[in-house]
């Protein structure tokens, strides 16, 4: 090896790193991390932020607004491109990285890649305590950076410069590994990053990161093998671990040769496309018809890289058959073996690509072919019927305002939501032509994840139209992305819902007995009762003075037109309108159990206790 070194400080040290570090999978090198977005304040502003500076050439920089809204476009971003690439973000010590613990959880939770570097007290302890500097009474080594270890894959607190070698090469060893990916931190005490250090050339090297596709144990194939042929009404969940390996055309194979039809969760949306005769949509408490009659009979079910949450199994009460096993192709162990399923511990494509060869010449019966497909022609006519709208002239619907976008978008098109009523809308309706199209986050259903999640998307795939889909309530909680959307000239388009109102959670309020209480935007009278005028706020001159076009809809018609000329445009545009606030969309197919009052004084209250009892009483243990 080379004796060599090159004096840097930290900061310098770990940006040249990053900028040389990259993946590779089936042939295809990207750089792992593209940019840096990064908000500056003390603690980070003489280190990472000098280094950016003096590593312009090597590593983009974006400015962005709000420390959560840098990590979901970082996590949209990565999204996009399959975690193959991710951007890092880098925060000042104190609020700036406590900022950080709620995107950071989102990319735990949905298993994508982001880097954090939180700025953090000083190593040293020569200036304690620090502005913004917490003071633990027992822990001096702890800082309000801690609150970022239980939702980070890989967590670290860099105290000397020599340190940052193997931290850093840890660091990327689980941004780029398909089973532990997530959040990655790397706290950096602020005197640390400023320290020169002479480093080893050999840690500047450009590196590449194999992601590998582990293929599947041939004992556990053969299992696998002899539980589908065993099967006779067999169902295929759909997770977003199927577009996060490309394992579309290997699932369409599969479906293709054994006819086993297709339920997709949130994430999984898409990895058929709507018009392939085994799709049949959306599973769980926002899914279909077909999909939840389909569940409640198979003896199998085959999960393809899904994490099986409570909205898929509708909280343990879905799969009814008494006779149901289930057979999990997942990367993770710790998935696959969810539901006391058979495991084919693999990577998803891989995996889907020797079970269809190891079935050659096996089928499902043609009855039950012409059984599902017969359901997926009776849920097309729902979603026909919900998108219609039959006076062009009239205030549309939520499920209208769908149906205009339906018509509008191209197979290239992204539509991302995340929170509010538009996910169960979009589960059960949206037709999804290609395997990016449907960008929903619902693993945390995080409002505000939306519009940043956009310009990431955007970053990812220039050129690509991007809509972001987002109500009243998700607007409110973070919009200030927009004036990057600006400064970045990235024609993002927004749709803004305004329905005066948290819709979802007041759909929920009323039906688990809390009367809809604090889910309205409403004037407050004297006597504390709230007035059934909705508040005077125009979130459409709102989103105009942070730099977008604002193009208003008030009629079907006009949110039509409203909406071609935002694809059109070059420009970053916000299509408002304000919706009729009837719910239009078919009702939930399958439970969902949020606990209702044992005991309650109020009579809405004591009937919704009734209706959990009963729903409760169906819950399973998949053993």
């Amino acid at each position: 090896m080379s004796a060599a070194t090159r004096r840097l400080t930290t900061a310098q040290a770990l940006v040249r790193f990053l900028s040389a570090q990259y993946t590779e999978r089936d042939g295809v090198r990207r750089r792992l991390i593209a940019g840096t977005w990064g908000i500056f304040g003390h603690g980070n502003v003489a280190g990472i932020g000098q280094a950016l500076v003096e590593c312009a050439d090597v590593m983009p920089y974006h400015q962005g607004r709000n420390e959560q809204a840098m990590v979901h476009a970082a996590v949209g971003y990565a999204r996009q491109l399959d975690r193959l690439s991710a951007q890092a973000v880098t925060t000042s010590i104190g609020p700036g990285a406590t900022n950080l613990v709620t995107g950071a959880a989102l990319a735990t939770v949905n298993r994508l890649p982001v880097l954090l570097l939180p700025g953090d007290y000083f190593a040293s302890r020569v200036a304690d305590p620090l502005l913004q500097q917490l003071e633990h009474p027992v822990s001096a080594d702890v800082s309000v950076n801690d609150t970022l270890r239980p939702v980070s894959r890989y967590f670290d607190r860099v105290t000397r410069p020599e340190a940052l070698i193997p931290s850093a090469l840890n660091a990327v060893r689980v941004l780029t590994d398909p089973a532990e990916t997530g959040a990655v931190t790397l706290a950096l005490p602020q005197d640390v990053q400023a320290e020169a250090y002479d480093w080893p050339e050999e840690f500047f090297a450009e590196r590449v990161w194999h992601v590998r596709r582990p293929a599947p144990d041939p004992v556990e194939l053969a299992a696998a093998v002899q539980a589908v042929r065993a099967a006779r009404r067999p169902l295929v969940v759909a997770g977003g671990g199927v577009h996060h390996s490309e394992a579309e055309e290997a699932l369409r194979a599969f479906v293709d040769a054994t006819g086993i039809p297709v339920a997709s969760t949130q994430a999984g949306k898409g990895s058929l496309r709507h018009d392939h005769p085994a799709d049949l949509g959306g599973i769980g408490h926002t899914g279909t018809a077909v999909c939840d009659e389909l569940a409640r009979t198979a003896d199998l079910v085959i999960g393809v890289g899904t994490r099986y949450t409570d909205f898929t199994t509708a909280s343990g009460t879905l799969f009814q058959n008494p006779d149901v096993r289930f057979l999990n192709l997942n990367v993770t162990g710790f998935d696959a073996h969810k539901l006391a399923a058979r495991t084919l511990v693999c990577d998803a494509r891989t995996g889907l690509e020797r079970l269809t060869e190891a079935l050659a010449g096996h089928r499902v019966d043609e009855a039950y072919v012409s059984a599902y497909r017969a359901g997926k022609e009776r849920w097309e006519r729902v979603v026909e019927t919900a998108y219609r709208a039959d006076d062009d002239t009239a205030v549309p619907t939520q499920t209208q305002v769908l149906g205009a976008l339906d018509a509008v978008v191209g197979d290239e098109d992204v539509v991302i939501n995340a929170a509010g009523s538009l996910p169960g809308d979009l589960h059960k309706l949206w037709r999804s032509r290609s395997p990016r199209q449907y960008h929903l986050e619902y693993g945390y259903s995080c409002m505000g994840y939306e519009i940043p999640a956009a310009l990431g998307v955007q970053q990812a795939a220039p050129g690509t139209p991007v809509w972001a889909l987002v109500g009243d309530g998700t607007y409110l909680m973070n919009p200030t992305e927009i004036v990057t959307a600006v400064q970045e000239n990235l024609p993002v388009n927004l749709v803004l819902v305004q329905n005066h109102g948290y819709a979802s959670i007041g759909g929920l309020s009323e039906e688990v007995g809390a009367e809809r209480f604090g889910t309205a935007y409403r004037h407050r009278a004297a006597d504390g009762t709230f007035t059934g005028a909705p508040l005077p706020v125009d979130l459409a001159a709102n989103a105009a003075s942070l730099g977008m076009d604002v193009l208003r809809a008030r009629t079907v018609r006009e949110l039509r037109n409203a909406l071609a000329e935002a694809r059109a445009s070059d420009r970053p545009t916000c299509v408002y309108v304000e919706t009729d606030p009837a719910p239009t969309a078919p009702p939930a197919e399958a439970w969902w159990d949020v606990p209702v009052a044992e005991v309650a004084a109020r009579e809405p209250a004591v009937r919704a206790r009734e209706r959990y009892d009963s729903q409760v009483a169906g819950r399973r243990r998949h053993l």
